[in-house]
């Protein structure tokens, strides 16, 4: 009994390393959401070091530190999508491994991420178990992936979407004209247009209302 003893020991000791050792930044525009979250990982996985920011700008600061080890992300944060942001992330931080936390479905974000190396998802929806499995997954690096950003669910439309697309959408279901979408993602109003033709056509909306109503039905946060 005394080896098992001793490699259960040192096992324990290796995790508690592991947890010490994690630096995780935690962006979401909900305070609340946040403060729960944050208090989740420091009682339940006792993780120390967690800073919380609301926004992309505050995000891309913060990342350009290089000083985390772990990003846990919402898509909507208060001054834009996410997707706006993360290939910027990868190139100032390409080691930095990254969850989705966020309302938004995973069968339609995750395989938009899952370009930048991003194979953790949870949606805020999920029971407390599987959160505190799929953090302790995370944050342990065990190499477990989330099934569910690995593949299209095509009964949904806006699976369908290209990253790009997605962004698009989120303007478009915001209100936002062609000419503000493409001054706020510096993008030619020509490509825009082409962008949003592509959104209808994918999900067969004939106009912004039944675009908003599939939204709705989707789940599609915006």
């Amino acid at each position: 009994m005394k080896p098992l003893q001793v490699k259960s020991e040192l096992k324990e000791g290796t995790d508690e390393q592991k947890t010490e050792t994690n630096n995780i930044l935690l962006a979401d525009d909900h305070s609340m959401i946040r403060r729960g979250l944050k208090f989740f990982l420091q009682v339940t996985l006792e993780c120390r070091k967690i800073t919380e920011i609301a926004s992309c700008s505050d995000l891309m600061r913060e990342v350009a530190k290089g000083a985390y080890s772990h990003l846990i992300l919402d898509i909507i944060l208060k001054d834009g999508n996410s997707l706006e942001i993360i290939p910027s992330i990868r190139k100032l931080a390409p080691e930095l491994k990254i969850m989705i936390f966020s309302m938004q479905p995973a069968e339609v974000y995750g395989p938009a991420v899952r370009q930048y190396n991003i194979y953790h998802y949870i949606h805020k929806s999920e029971s407390e178990d599987q959160m505190l499995k799929k953090l302790s997954d995370f944050l342990n690096n065990d190499g477990k992936y989330d099934a569910t950003i690995k593949s299209t669910n095509l009964s949904n439309p806006f699976a369908l979407l290209a990253p790009r697309e997605l962004e698009v959408l989120h303007y478009i279901l915001r209100g936002y004209g062609t000419k503000s979408i493409g001054e706020t993602l510096n993008l030619q109003m020509s490509t825009v247009s082409t962008l949003k033709n592509r959104i209808f056509e994918k999900t067969k909306a004939s106009n912004l209302k039944e675009l908003l109503e599939l939204a709705v039905l989707y789940n599609i946060n915006y």
